[in-house]
C-alpha cells in the first residue's frame, strides 16, 4: 500500500472533512547523522530518520504535527516543527527511551510525552500522554513516514489573507476579543491568534472550498482552528483544543483590529507601590526576594510563568539571552513559577527543566500553583493575575513602574518585534533614571 494511501486511510479514521495540513521542509543540524544505516542504531525501533507526518486524534479531530527524527552525536532526537507567519520553530524532544518495541518520546520542557512503536515499516501508532492535566490523559496518536504532501488550491477556494478582529465564545457563554492574522498561499494557509492573555503561537494548514483548518502541536498543547467563510465576508469557526476543549469564533476583517493596551490590564491595589515576598528558590534551602542585596539600586524584570505555559516559553526564550547581554547594565530579572503541582520537589524539579534548557542564569523561585487567583494571592499587592506570562517592571527604587499582560511570541510576526521593542524601551527608560 502506498504512503498516500495510508494518508487517506488515517484521514478517514479521524472521522474529518478538513484536516489542518502543516508542510515542514527541515535543515539538517551540526552534528546530525543523517545515514539511515548509522541512525538506526541509535534510534528506536520504527523512528526512521526523517520527516514524519503525524496527527493526535481529539473530539473526532485530527490535530496536525510534524516531527523530524534524528541522531546527533550518537543520541537520537526528535523535534517538533511548527510553521507559523514568517517562520518555523524546532522544540527540541532529547529525552527519547525505549522499552520493547515502544519509544517514549518526553516533549521538550513539558510533562507529556508520545509513547509509539511501529505498525509496519513507514507507520507509527500510539498515544500522546498528558501527565499534568488535572486527570492525566491519553488521545491516539498516528505518524506516516515522510513529509505531508501540500494540496492545490482548488476552483473556488476562498481567501482568508488579512487582519481579522475576532470573538471566541467559551461554550459557557463567555466571550473574549483576539486578533487573527492569516498569511494564505494558494492552499497553504499560516497564521495566529493574539489575545489579551496571549498568542496562540504557530499555525498552519490548508484551504479547501469548503472552508480553512490551521492546527499547532507543541508537546503540551494540540489545537485545531476551523473556519467557513460566509456570504458577507465574515468568518465562523470552531476552536479544539486538547481532549475536551472547545469554542466558536466569528470574525470580521479589519486592518485596524487591536487588542487592549497590555499595559492597563492588571495593577497595583491603592495605596501600594511596591512587591513584598520570599519564595523557595528551585534550588533547594535558597530564599528569592527583591529586597535581597543583589537587586538593590538596580532595575528588576519579575516574570510570572509555568513551564506548563508555551507563551512562558517564548517569553523565556527571549529573556535568557537577553539578561545575559544585559545584566551588566544594572539590571536584574527574577522568575516565579508557578506549577501544576503543589508539591515543592515535582514543581521546583519542573522548573530547573525549563531554566536548563533555555540556559536560564537569573533566579528562579517556586512561587505557587498555575491558578490565575493564586497567583494574585501570592503577590497580595496586585489586584489581579489575568495570565501567564505576566511582567513587572520595578525601578532602582523598587517600585512597580509597569506591568505587562501576555506576551506575543516569535510566531506572530511583527507583533512579536513590537512587543520586543517595547520592553527594551521601558527597561532603557528605567536605567536613564
Amino acid at each position: 500500500m502506498t504512503t498516500i494511501s495510508l494518508r487517506l486511510l488515517a484521514t478517514a479514521a479521524a472521522g474529518l472533512s478538513l484536516l489542518a495540513s502543516c508542510d515542514s521542509s527541515s535543515t539538517k543540524k551540526e552534528g546530525t547523522d543523517t545515514n539511515a544505516a548509522a541512525a538506526g542504531t541509535a534510534l528506536p525501533a520504527g523512528l526512521k530518520p526523517g520527516l514524519w507526518d503525524g496527527f493526535v486524534k481529539a473530539q473526532n479531530k485530527a490535530i496536525n504535527f510534524t516531527m523530524d527524527v534524528a541522531v546527533e552525536n550518537g543520541k537520537p532526537v526528535v523535534y517538533l516543527v511548527n510553521k507559523g507567519l514568517d517562520g518555523e520553530e524546532r522544540l527540541r524532544c532529547d529525552d527519547i527511551s525505549a522499552a520493547g518495541d515502544s519509544a517514549t518520546i518526553r516533549l521538550h520542557v513539558f510533562d507529556a510525552a508520545l509513547v509509539v512503536r511501529p505498525d509496519g515499516e513507514n507507520k507509527l501508532t500510539g498515544t500522546w500522554v498528558k501527565y499534568d492535566a488535572a486527570t492525566p490523559y491519553r488521545l491516539p496518536v498516528v505518524a506516516l513516514f515522510g513529509e505531508r504532501p501540500q494540496p492545490a488550491a482548488a476552483a473556488g477556494t476562498p481567501d482568508f489573507n488579512g487582519t481579522w478582529r475576532v470573538t471566541f465564545k467559551e461554550d459557557e457563554g463567555k466571550t473574549y476579543p483576539a486578533v487573527g492574522v492569516f498569511k494564505q498561499e494558494g492552499a497553504a494557509i499560516r497564521g495566529t491568534f493574539l489575545t489579551t492573555t496571549g498568542d496562540y503561537r504557530y499555525l498552519s494548514g490548508s484551504v479547501l472550498p469548503s472552508g480553512m483548518g490551521m492546527s499547532t502541536f507543541d508537546g503540551n498543547h494540540g489545537f485545531l482552528f476551523q473556519a467557513t467563510k460566509q456570504p458577507d465576508g465574515t468568518l465562523k469557526g470552531d476552536f479544539y483544543s486538547g481532549k475536551g476543549g472547545h469554542e466558536t469564533w466569528t470574525a470580521v476583517l479589519d486592518p485596524n483590529a487591536k487588542l487592549p493596551d497590555a499595559y492597563s490590564l492588571t495593577s497595583l491595589k491603592a495605596g501600594e507601590t511596591k512587591l513584598d515576598f520570599k519564595f523557595p528558590s528551585v534550588f533547594e534551602g535558597g530564599v528569592v526576594s527583591p529586597s535581597s542585596p543583589i537587586y538593590q539600586g538596580k532595575v528588576v524584570v519579575i516574570q510570572l510563568l509555568g513551564s506548563w505555559c508555551p507563551n512562558c516559553m517564548d517569553e523565556t526564550a527571549f529573556l535568557a539571552p537577553w539578561y545575559e547581554k544585559n545584566k551588566d547594565r544594572g539590571v536584574e530579572v527574577i522568575g516565579l513559577g508557578y506549577e501544576r503541582s503543589p508539591d515543592y520537589k515535582v514543581a521546583s524539579a519542573r522548573l530547573r527543566k525549563l531554566r536548563e534548557r533555555y540556559n536560564i542564569k537569573y533566579e528562579l523561585a517556586v512561587a505557587g500553583v498555575s491558578n490565575k487567583d493564586s497567583a494574585a494571592k501570592s503577590l497580595p499587592q496586585l489586584k489581579q493575575v489575568l495570565a501567564f506570562p505576566t511582567t513587572i517592571f520595578l525601578d532602582k527604587k523598587g517600585n512597580v513602574r509597569k506591568i505587562h499582560t501576555g506576551f506575543a511570541g516569535p510566531g506572530t510576526g511583527k507583533y512579536y518585534e513590537e512587543e520586543i521593542a517595547g520592553f527594551n524601551r521601558e527597561v532603557d527608560k528605567l536605567l536613564k533614571e
